[in-house]
């Protein structure tokens, strides 16, 4: 989940290459594939392989179809390609494309054969963002590893859950499942190891790589799990009622006229709905933590389904593979949301309900009234929302979205057997870190670490030659460390101390600023009060009920 103020951290990708840059051709399942030596780093680099094909029309909302073949050489520049979503996220030199499906592979300029393998999914809500938003060369520059990023359908292209046969929902996961399944069949080709993958993501995508660890559809296409500022138990990560959802995003689209009658007419309306007004749902700030178009629980339609229950009944029962992971998040994620401070601090005040995460259900007003005042009081103590209390404001949006789910999730995997979990909490700030807002104090931003990792900080300094000698330390510190848990499936590295895996009492976790070391009991009080809301509001995210009732409801 990007704001946007986050996306501005983000950068355009731009491959310029010359007669003479050298080249490479791999053999891949579909066809021979051109890449080109990076301009920059010893990589090289296979841009836009189609991975699969979208499907179009009044398929477009179903699974994935094969990739195409060919014969000649298939020139992997990058060709800009992102699939469709609203245009607020404006990305220069990119273009909108429904046929979306492209992978992007690079390579170390090494002979080493067999080397493990990173796959990143890239954040953005499920409605925003590319696989090269954030790129790894510097991670693949080790000459330790092989990367891919890729896209996925976004929005309601990747996301409308209606249980029907053309629109079933997860179409966004099963373009995630195909692409590890085209990697499992190809990268040994580009010299990866297809039985030592690790998948990773940030914010959005690392809920994405949280729900593919417990789909049996994904089972087995990896082996280690790097979750970075995201959460499959976040309010934001699977639709807690899709034909809802379905409804109150068609009202986004401001048609002017009846359209739903049941699901029959909600469906063609989609089907036929045109892809750029099919984008301008406005979703990006919604006080209640979600984005509406998510993952979901699906129904059985008799195809093959990505998710058949809900994951914290998945997670509660055990019912997946172990893996080594490493999981963390940002102290401060809930800086995403100080870009709309001054339009909600008022609105939490008048009715701080409409607050209260999505996944969170109540039997009557004064309920949910009651525990909103608990809530407002436990973060705002007796003091308004204002900008005296901002850093109360960006707690309450960590925890929220980020912190608490992310502990839950921990909770569940120790109690299902799960010994190998490596939790941090990131808090490095230097020079160039801003202060909060109407404060003196700095913190990391969402996803702060996830920037650290990639390629560049921002626009500005893609490059590194821009920045600090102590931040290109730091950078090559946390890659270190990222790098190791890739190889290893344990994190490892010279300038920090032995990270032990968190036991059941959720100790140690890892420090990762300037400090560098182990403590117990991340956010205990905090997530504890959570805990208890959760115990008895939390609303199980159900699939779509079978449609054989009018659903009465006009635009």
């Amino acid at each position: 989940m990007w704001s946007l103020a986050v996306v501005s951290y983000l950068f355009v990708i731009g491959n310029v290459l010359s007669g003479d840059t050298e080249s490479r051709v791999i053999d891949t399942a579909q066809g021979p594939v051109r890449g080109y030596k990076d301009p920059t780093d010893d990589v090289f680099a296979y841009y836009g392989i189609p991975y699969a094909t979208a499907p179009t029309g009044s398929q477009r909302f179903k699974a994935p179809l094969p990739p195409p073949s060919w014969q000649e050489p298939f020139d992997a520049i990058e060709s800009g390609v992102i699939c469709p979503q609203p245009d607020f996220f404006i990305v220069q030199n990119k273009t909108t494309k429904e046929d979306c499906l492209i992978a992007n592979v690079f390579v170390p300029d090494t002979d080493e054969k067999n080397l493990p393998v990173v796959v990143y999914v890239h954040g953005g809500g499920y409605i925003i963002g590319y696989g090269n938003m954030a790129t790894p060369k510097k991670l693949v520059n080790s000459k330790r590893v092989v990367a891919v990023t890729f896209n996925y359908r976004l929005g309601p292209h990747g996301f409308l859950c209606l249980g029907t046969e053309d629109a079933p929902g997860n179409a966004g996961m099963k373009d995630q499942v195909a692409l590890l399944r085209w990697v499992r069949a190809n990268i040994e080709r580009f010299g990866g190891n297809p039985h030592d993958v690790t998948i990773a993501g940030y914010s959005a995508g690392a809920s994405a790589v949280g729900l593919l660890m417990v789909s049996k559809m994904a089972r087995g296409l990896f082996h280690k799990v790097i979750p970075e500022s995201g959460d499959l138990t976040a309010p934001f990560s699977v639709q807690v009622n899709p034909i809802d959802n379905a409804k109150e995003y068609a009202k986004l689209l401001e048609v002017d006229k009846v359209v739903l009658d049941d699901i029959s007419e909600l469906e063609s309306f989609y089907k036929k709905c045109p892809y750029e007004l099919l984008q301008s749902g406005n979703v990006i700030h919604r006080p209640e933590s979600n984005f509406l178009m998510a993952p979901c629980v699906e129904r059985d339609v008799g195809e093959e389904m990505f998710l058949e229950e809900n994951p914290m009944s998945l997670l509660k029962k055990g019912d997946f593979v172990n893996l080594p992971i490493l999981n963390g998040f940002a102290d401060m994620e809930g800086l995403m949301r100080t870009d709309i401070f001054d339009q909600w601090k008022d609105r939490m005040n008048a009715n701080f309900e409409e607050f209260l995460p999505a996944d969170l259900g109540f039997s009557n007003k004064e309920e949910k009234h009651k525990v909103a005042q608990s809530v407002k009081e436990f973060y705002f103590k007796e003091k308004t929302v204002s900008e005296d209390t901002v850093l109360d404001y960006v707690n309450y949006f960590t925890d929220v979205i980020f912190a608490c789910p992310t502990l839950r999730t921990i909770k569940y995997l120790l109690e299902a057997g799960n010994n190998q979990i490596y939790l941090y909490e990131y808090s490095y700030v230097d020079d160039s870190t801003p202060v909060v807002p109407h404060t003196e104090v700095k913190g990391a931003d969402h996803c702060a670490q996830s920037l650290i990792v990639s390629d560049g900080l921002n626009f500005t300094h893609r490059d590194e030659s821009g920045i600090s000698n102590e931040l290109k330390q730091w950078k090559m510190t946390v890659r270190d460390i990222w790098l190791n848990f890739i190889i290893k499936g344990k994190p490892e590295g010279s300038d920090i101390p032995e990270w032990l895996p968190v036991s059941d009492d959720g100790s140690p976790y890892m420090v990762l600023n300037q400090e560098m070391k182990l403590k117990e009991s991340l956010l205990k009080d905090r997530c504890a009060f959570w805990e208890k809301i959760y115990s008895k509001y939390y609303q199980t995210p159900v699939p779509p009920a079978p449609h054989l009732s009018p659903i009465k409801t006009e635009l």
